[in-house]
């Protein structure tokens, strides 16, 4: 990670995960769609839907630097497409790219970053790493919980892709203030002290 931190110029796009339609829109499997909208919202984004780009895009500025924001819009497991389309357009790496999504190894109210590694049987991130050739993409693991930890009697499937409950939802709100306190530090590719600071917050009380 130290050689991200001096090698990388820092992010340039930020993608969100998750399913289009209304009925998926508070549902877990969108926290990350739900970062990329609270960043545009705060700071002058406005989403258009790019069909050559095979989903929503915004352009934001944040501590003076441009970022683009990406809502794939297919579903979860062919969001690679959008991203591809939309990294070979602006000619964007994928070290200086992010990928916010949801995440059942972390409980609610813990947020992480990382660097490359595994998908840990995620769909979006599957076709992202098989789409862009390369596991070399940051990704913004937002914890959801897994049933079993929740102690619910769902399946994973079915889990997801419900809305979490009202204290689960009110810890995953604040993981992504705590996200976004540190997006000044990732565009400028200060990634460890953005790890840093990030991974020793401490999550909400749930």
């Amino acid at each position: 990670m130290a050689a991200a931190e001096s090698d990388s110029p820092g992010l340039r796009m930020i993608v969100g995960l998750g399913n289009v339609g209304a009925e998926y829109e508070r549902t877990r499997h969108n926290a990350g769609f739900w970062l990329v909208d609270r960043i545009a919202a705060r700071h002058g984004g406005a989403f258009r839907n790019e069909r050559k780009f095979f989903g929503d895009l915004a352009r934001a500025s944040i501590g003076g630097r441009e970022v683009w924001l990406v809502k794939p819009g297919t579903y979860m497991n062919h969001s690679g497409q959008a991203v591809v389309a939309a990294a070979l357009y602006y000619r964007v790496l994928p070290d200086q790219i992010l990928v916010a999504h949801d995440e059942l190894d972390l409980l609610p109210g813990d947020v992480r970053l990382k660097l490359g590694g595994g998908v840990a049987g995620h769909n979006g991130l599957k076709d992202i790493r098989a789409r862009l050739s390369s596991a070399d993409f940051w990704r913004l693991r937002i914890g959801i919980g897994h049933p079993r930890s929740l102690a619910l009697r769902q399946e994973v499937a079915d889990f997801v892709l419900h809305p979490p409950r009202r204290e689960e939802e009110q810890a995953i709100t604040a993981a992504l203030d705590r996200a976004e306190d540190v997006l000044d530090l990732l565009l400028a590719g200060r990634f460890q002290q953005a790890t840093t600071r990030l991974h020793t917050a401490k999550p909400a009380a749930s």
